[in-house]
């Protein structure tokens, strides 16, 4: 008899299925089409496979499947259904497009969803736990997700929905388990990730409750493995008296539990996924690719500009006209007086033939716009929050550590049209904007204004509470990537003076 089990989980794979990446078509060692001829060759009877969420989102297949088919279960989910997981967690991108959505995935895939601190309407999505008797043990296994969707989601894709605090529901479950259950293994699989250092301890970004994984294992005893996510770490090992893993994102690792049943030894590894593509994940996705790759070389219209990413830090200390060009968009849709725009981490930028690949490569999530009204107060405010972004390393300026590490957070640090302003990143956090100008006068405390982010922004999303709070003028309910689509289409020849309006100083 075989005598170790063996708990396979993928996390974050973002909608990822081929082998190759859809900026250039570049071979990579990802996606759920190899991962199935990876799962296919550790399965037997003592295996476990779990998906640890935020799958139906991230790539432009997944995009364009729900702006064209919304109505329609999406290959994504069949493709999980074809790997044939146990049992699947959510995580907070899964939100991403509403509710009929996200129960049509669950459905579809097959699978029994464990995420046991969200409610509909009341009654739980899945299960407490449930008691997975194998390999002639007693295993239980339970899923949560990060609490802190409400404060990234838009409302309406959450209207049913609660959140129960992850920690909470973790020790309620693990102490309901050692009392009715007495299992020989508790397992929970979280999208979370950690807030600490695992060696040291030590806080490694703000306690918001978003990541709660070294709390749990500190102070809930019993969780024998946490299977983590969320955070796009490379990841495992032990903590304190648990096992741990995370394998980044898009599917570049599968997560590997071993239990040796005689000895009771655990043993977390990351498996790389460098197995050949399942032919059949292929087929069953092929026409849809072929209208994806299609629609993503549209030619939409060209640009007298570079608006390529050549540099992840340069683009952002030096801003680049990208960001100009998406808040010249951003206002000319809104008519507000300002708007603030990220540029995401790995965006690829515009070439000088800009077609929707540019687009979707470079917007890479499903976000809307909101208008926010403020004053010259709360514009500093929100200023001060973005320049948090900067520190200063051997006297050159450089990415704070908490932005760049365990999750590199570049999509918080957005840059503001409408206004001129500098950042002294050598001044203390919440006294590094030196001066705020617009139209050459100083914004004054009283000044009011409108301004254009993102729906992720508009809510808060990033620690932005002063962004949370300020007052709606309007919604508009279009994905950003289809607002720039049209207006480059509108326009064909991108041109525009350059925008040098922010300088960030020693």
């Amino acid at each position: 008899m075989n005598k170790t089990i063996r708990i396979l989980s993928t996390s974050d794979v973002h909608g990822c299925i081929f082998p190759y990446t859809y900026a250039d078509g570049t071979e990579k060692n990802h996606g759920f089409a190899r991962l199935k001829t990876l799962i296919d060759s550790l399965r037997d009877e003592n295996t476990i496979v779990l998906d640890n969420g935020d799958t139906i989102e991230g790539t432009p297949f997944t995009f364009y499947h729900y702006a064209n088919y919304p109505d329609e279960v999406c290959e994504i989910s069949k493709v999980m259904k074809e790997i044939g997981f146990d049992y699947i967690n959510l995580g907070n991108h899964d939100f991403n497009y509403g509710e009929k959505t996200l129960f049509a995935h669950i459905e579809a895939t097959g699978s029994k969803c464990l995420t046991a601190n969200v409610l509909y309407k009341d009654e739980n999505i899945g299960p407490e736990y449930v008691i997975h008797n194998i390999g002639g043990k007693k295993l239980a296994l339970f899923a949560i997700t990060t609490q802190h969707v409400p404060n990234w989601e838009r409302p309406e894709n959450i209207r049913n929905l609660k959140f129960i605090d992850a920690y909470e529901c973790a020790k309620k479950i693990v102490k309901d388990l050692k009392e009715k259950e007495n299992p020989d293994y508790i397992v929970c699989a979280y999208h979370g990730g950690f807030e600490c250092d695992v060696e040291t301890g030590k806080p490694s970004e703000n306690p918001t409750g978003e990541n709660e994984g070294y709390k749990m294992v500190s102070e809930i005893e019993g969780i024998d493995v946490l299977i983590c996510g969320h955070q796009h770490r490379t990841t495992c090992g032990k903590v304190l008296n648990t096992y741990y893993t995370q394998p980044a994102f898009d599917g570049m690792y599968l997560s590997c539990i071993e239990i040796d049943t005689e000895t009771d030894e655990i043993t977390p590894k990351l498996i790389d996924v460098t197995s050949k593509a399942d032919e059949k994940i292929i087929s069953m996705c092929q026409k849809k690719e072929d209208e994806v790759q299609r629609w993503l070389d549209t030619p939409l219209g060209k640009c007298d500009l570079d608006l390529k990413v050549h540099d992840e830090l340069d683009c952002r200390l030096h801003k680049s006209q990208l960001a100009t060009l998406i808040n010249i968009i951003q206002l000319e849709e809104s008519k507000a007086d300002l708007s603030g725009s990220a540029i995401f981490m790995r965006a690829s930028g515009f070439d000088r033939d800009i077609t929707m690949r540019n687009i979707v490569t470079t917007y890479l999530f499903p976000n809307t716009l909101m208008v926010k009204k403020i004053n010259g107060k709360i514009l500093k405010e929100y200023l001060e929050k973005c320049a948090e972004f900067w520190a200063i390393r051997d006297d050159r300026i450089v990415i704070a550590p908490n932005y760049d590490f365990p999750t590199p957070q570049y999509h918080n640090y957005d840059m503001v049209d409408g206004i001129e302003y500098t950042i002294k990143v050598s001044n203390p956090i919440g006294s590094r904007i030196i001066e705020l100008k617009r139209d050459g006068k100083d914004v004054k405390d009283d000044d009011e204004f409108t301004l254009a982010i993102n729906n992720y922004r508009g809510v808060g999303g990033g620690n932005f509470d002063m962004i949370k709070d300020a007052p709606l003028v309007k919604e508009i309910q279009r994905s950003v990537v289809n607002i720039i689509g049209e207006y480059i289409e509108k326009h064909k020849t991108i041109s525009f003076e350059e925008k040098n309006n922010i300088k960030v100083i020693i």
